[in-house]
């Protein structure tokens, strides 16, 4: 019997395909990593559809791989030891909504988007936001945040529980309803951010937040990425509570406006965002605008009103779009360090420099307000000089980070691109790791290849 067979008198012929378009575009996601295509592409609609494939696999074997929409920049979607590809796409349903709890229980391959729109019939929503409609399952996967992570945190904040399925076949549940517990060991802590490689999460309760009241966005202009740093830094240190507050510099103003067809000034700017009441938010803006001015601001311009703000905020988040669109012929590498605030003005200059000596085109961005930028580096595959001079600034970046305190990755995740750096940033830790790994999946069929090193058995 045939893979295809067997799991087709598993969970349902339906649900399993080996169709050539469907295996292709569960080959890859967004990032510049190769394509590696599964061997069978599976939808299970519940949870014990997952259980099924998934002890059968561990049975014979098989690697299976979780896949939400594709949208990493990592590669962790990519099933690059072939086996089974389990898309959830099927499983997107609100559960529960308890509005008095402020918590929702969902299935992982809900969007975002759709869930914030369901979630905004009762004032509430879920502030994480990375930019791409993600999955929440995608997200809890790679401990996702976004703009709004100065504010509200990153998906291990919002995480109440999760149901999970263990590699053989066993269901979880990791957390509880309350908003804290010190009884046992913090297995959210765990599973979140780990990329598939623990088990595979079939349900997840997060916590909500009220629909701020009033809200303003805020845009201003340098004549030097250091004096956006510089405000940041000042901004953040000054106890104001702005929600969000990103870097886009002048090459990324340039792409938005030939992409998008905006006119925003082409000087490195600082976009920002205040939640909460009208009176209060007016204070912060005031606050926040001596502060711009006195390191060195050429323009400040806010905007209260939601359309105006949304045209914004689409800028900021489609800058990766607006660079792989625009280049189509040419790859494109986002590093994604995070570094104590500090250290932020030191590492982006040093990175500007970096890419200029390196006589590379690219931008530097991110979401400055809790130290984690990336560089979005433009270079042609077909090019063995470029490939190697994209890939020793993406190096020099992540030493410079783990030199001053920092991590290799801030949001993106580890997948395939960061597995090289995995001994240097964690030493002694990434055995124990390992030791985990080898326990919850010892015949390491869970997405195998990705976070730790793929001799992990051997460490």
């Amino acid at each position: 019997m045939t893979l295809l067979e067997k799991l087709s008198s598993l969970i349902g012929q339906e649900k399993v395909t080996v169709n050539e378009t469907i295996i292709l575009h569960h080959s890859g996601d967004e990032s510049h990593h190769p394509k590696m295509a599964p061997d069978v592409v599976v939808f299970p609609e519940s949870t014990e559809d997952v259980q099924k494939v998934v002890s059968y696999a561990n049975e014979h074997g098989i690697p299976v791989v979780a896949y939400g929409v594709g949208s990493g920049l990592e590669g962790q979607a990519i099933p690059i030891k072939h086996g089974i590809s389990m898309n959830f796409e099927k499983m997107n349903q609100i559960l529960e909504i308890r509005p008095e709890d402020l918590t929702v229980t969902v299935q992982p391959g809900i969007s975002r988007l759709k869930l914030n729109e369901e979630l905004k019939k009762h004032g509430l929503f879920f502030p994480v936001d990375p930019g791409a409609d993600a999955s929440i399952g995608g997200m809890a996967s790679t401990n996702a945040s976004g703009t709004l992570a100065v504010r509200y945190g990153v998906m291990r904040d919002q995480i109440l529980s999760m149901e999970v399925v263990l590699a053989d076949g066993r269901v979880i549940r990791t957390g509880s309803l309350a908003k804290k517990s010190s009884s046992g060991y913090n297995l959210n802590g765990l599973f979140i951010g780990s990329e598939g490689t623990l088990g595979i999460f079939t349900e997840i309760t997060l916590k909500l937040h009220g629909i701020p009241e009033y809200t303003t966005a805020a845009r201003c202009t340098f004549s030097t990425i250091r004096g956006c740093v510089d405000a940041a830094v000042a901004i953040l240190t000054a106890g104001i509570p702005i929600a969000r507050v990103e870097l886009v510099d002048a090459r990324s103003i340039k792409q938005v406006n030939e992409f998008q067809g905006t006119n925003y000034p082409e000087q490195d700017s600082l976009f920002l965002e205040f939640h909460g009441n009208k009176a209060g938010n007016e204070e912060d803006i005031e606050f926040v605008r001596a502060i711009v001015e006195e390191a060195g601001s050429t323009g400040f311009v806010f905007e209260t009103d939601s359309i105006q703000r949304a045209h914004l905020w689409k800028a900021r988040h489609e800058l990766h779009y607006a660079f792989t669109h625009s280049y189509p012929k040419l790859s494109v590498l986002s590093t994604d360090v995070c570094v104590p605030i500090s250290k932020l003005p030191e590492i982006i200059e040093f990175t500007r420099r970096q890419l200029a000596a390196y006589g590379l085109d690219g931008a530097v961005l991110g979401h400055v307000g809790d130290g984690n930028f990336h560089t979005m580096i433009l270079y042609d595959r077909n090019i063995p000089e470029e490939i190697e001079r994209t890939d020793q600034l993406n190096e020099e970046i992540v030493d410079y980070a783990l030199r001053v305190g920092g991590t290799c990755t801030g949001e993106h995740g580890v997948g395939i691109g960061k597995l090289q750096f995995q001994a240097q940033e964690h030493g002694e830790a990434l055995g124990v790791m390992v030791s985990m790994k080898n326990l919850l999946d010892p015949n390491q069929i869970l997405n195998p290849g990705k976070v730790l090193p793929v001799e992990s058995k051997v460490l």
